[in-house]
């Protein structure tokens, strides 16, 4: 029995090793594979898909779309409500409907309603997605899109002459209703610290009362009351160092409020903005009454008491940006060409007290030359500066005075120079080489603006996606027909998102949905002067009928021009 029963066992043993021997004969078991989207449609474009490390996004989406979504294996569609979510501007869940077809392998989702124009929306479809089998996506997949843009106008449609006159109006109430009530000068920004006012973009605000009285905003003794309340401020309270001003101070008390760590006294250029406003002024408040008559020589006071020739630093041949009581003159900023600074070498060879010679104008800020360009850019020669240009106000700030029609001295035309930066600017952005979307011929003009993370002087060498409203509109003596396209459609079509209570916002960008809350004395100053110079000329006539401008300009400096 024993001998037996270890035969048996050694059977069975033997039994077990050739069944597990013989298991190798048999196919092996297949595990069910993960489902895998295969292809991605919105209407009937291919679907960019974002990933780990890039946000890519779908441009120009319409309105009315549906997204077909291609896997590789049928869907188990009680997971699909959950895994397949819709969402606008990344907060607010957006419903869909699903269909399906080619035995479920395809999920057509639609959202219940139309998308909003111009605004961000993301499809995503998460690894809780199944197939039949219960397996689950291979990967999250991400679909963002911004929707197209809605052409449709925002507002009534009117003359261009009473459109220009619209914009100048509601622009213009930066200056007139948000200006500090104190001092009256301007804000430095609507989104700054209330106290904070700017030397420069006061005297953008200055010119635009000539423009505001002339085109009926507001009543001649309106607009001289509160020019008798700047001047007054300005001559008794300002702080000024051998007479120029900070670039900014407070608004209340006239004390300085440093613009950096050593720019806490004197902006020389600041200053000549300033001044180049009050000169405007005092030739447009020409009455003989007492009360003109003081506003004037208060102007004369303030105008003559600026020391340009002091900036020299020591008598060198160029003028100093910068001076602090402080520091002195550790910024070391020299005031060289091209750039927004010819109006403070023009007003520092017209001071009838402090003047430069023209030696500091050739060496200084013509560098003897060497400001000369000479290239051609998208078939328009620069006469003068950086390479293609640089950003816009170089061609708007000092010409808001002077008249560049027939302008020219021994560097340069300046009404070429001016066309031909504008037209530059203009036709980068048609040609639109970095791809942002909304570029063209009615979406251009690069400057400095607020962007989505600061301030950045925006140009065809610094383009970030960023289009600023003053860069257009602000070239209308230069460009008046592509400046009125680009005007029309920053109205008409993109209103709702950029115009408000004080004109057109800093800046804004389609690419990436970014509008700026912000207005910026030195940016909306430009559009009101230049429309108006383009216009009627009366800034460039008034400003260019100061004696000793004229002087300067034409017996000091060696400008030619009919006016002179």
């Amino acid at each position: 029995m024993k001998k037996c029963g270890i035969v048996t066992i050694k059977l069975a043993i033997v039994l077990i090793v050739f069944s597990r021997c013989g298991s190798k004969d048999k196919p092996p078991v297949v595990l069910p594979t993960p489902i895998i989207l295969t292809k991605a449609l919105i209407g009937t474009e291919q679907a960019v898909l974002s990933t780990a490390t890039s946000a890519e996004l779908n441009y120009n989406v319409k309105p009315s779309t549906t997204f077909t979504l291609q896997f590789n294996k049928p869907v188990d569609k009680s997971s699909v409500a959950n895994a397949i979510t819709f969402s606008e501007n990344g907060n607010s869940r957006f419903p869909l409907t699903f269909t399906y077809s080619k035995g479920d392998s395809v999920v057509i989702a639609s959202p219940t309603s139309a998308l909003k124009p111009l605004t961000f929306y993301s499809l995503g479809i998460s690894r809780s997605l199944l197939s039949v089998q219960k397996t689950g996506l291979n990967a999250d997949i991400i679909i963002n899109l911004n929707t197209q843009i809605d052409s449709s106008n925002k507002f009534p449609v009117v003359t261009d002459d009473e459109l220009l006159t619209i914009v100048q109006q509601r622009t213009f109430k930066y200056f007139w209703d948000f200006a500090h009530p104190v001092s009256g000068l301007a804000r430095e920004r609507s989104n700054a610290t209330p106290e904070t006012v700017t030397s420069g973009g006061s005297g953008f605000g200055i010119m635009a009362i000539p423009v505001a009285i002339n085109r009926n905003f507001i009543s001649r003794a309106e607009g001289l009351a509160r020019m008798q309340t700047i001047v007054n401020f300005l001559k008794t309270k300002a702080k000024r160092f051998h007479g120029a001003f900070s670039h900014w101070l407070n608004g209340s008390t006239g004390d300085v409020i440093p613009f950096s760590a050593k720019d806490d006294g004197a902006d020389l250029v600041e200053t000549s903005y300033l001044i180049m406003g009050l000169l405007t002024a005092r030739q447009y408040f020409d009455g003989t009454d007492l009360i003109e008559t003081k506003l004037r020589n208060d102007i004369n006071s303030i105008w003559q008491e600026v020391e340009w020739d002091w900036f020299r630093k020591n008598g060198t041949n160029v003028l100093y940006w910068h001076w602090s009581p402080n520091v002195g003159w550790d910024m070391n900023m020299t005031i060289k060409g091209w750039n927004e600074a010819l109006i403070t070498y023009v007003l520092a060879a017209s001071s009838p007290t402090h003047a430069i010679p023209k030696s500091v104008y050739d060496s200084g800020w013509a560098s003897n030359g060497a400001m000369i360009h000479g290239q051609t850019y998208h078939g328009y020669q620069l006469p003068l500066g950086p390479t293609y240009g640089g950003p816009l106000f170089f061609s708007h700030y000092s010409f808001m005075g002077i008249d560049p029609r027939g302008l020219s001295d021994a560097y340069a035309n300046y009404e070429t120079q001016t066309r031909n930066h504008t037209l530059i600017n203009y036709n980068y952005c048609i040609v639109n080489p970095r791809n942002w979307f909304g570029y063209s011929d009615k979406v251009w003009g690069l400057t400095a603006s607020d962007i989505s993370n600061g301030y950045t002087a925006s140009s065809p060498t610094n383009d970030q996606g960023f289009i600023a409203p003053t860069a257009a509109l602000s070239s209308f003596p230069y460009t008046p027909l592509e400046s009125m396209k680009a005007l029309k459609f920053f109205y008409y079509t993109l209103g709702d998102k950029v115009f408000s209570d004080y004109g057109f916002m800093d800046a804004f960008s389609l690419h990436s949905l970014y509008y700026s809350n912000s207005f910026l004395a030195i940016d909306q100053g430009p559009i009101i002067a230049m429309i108006e110079n383009h216009r009627s000329q009366l800034l460039w006539k008034l400003f260019t009928s100061c004696p000793e401008v004229k002087n300067g300009m034409k017996t000091v400096l060696g400008f030619t021009a009919p006016y002179l």
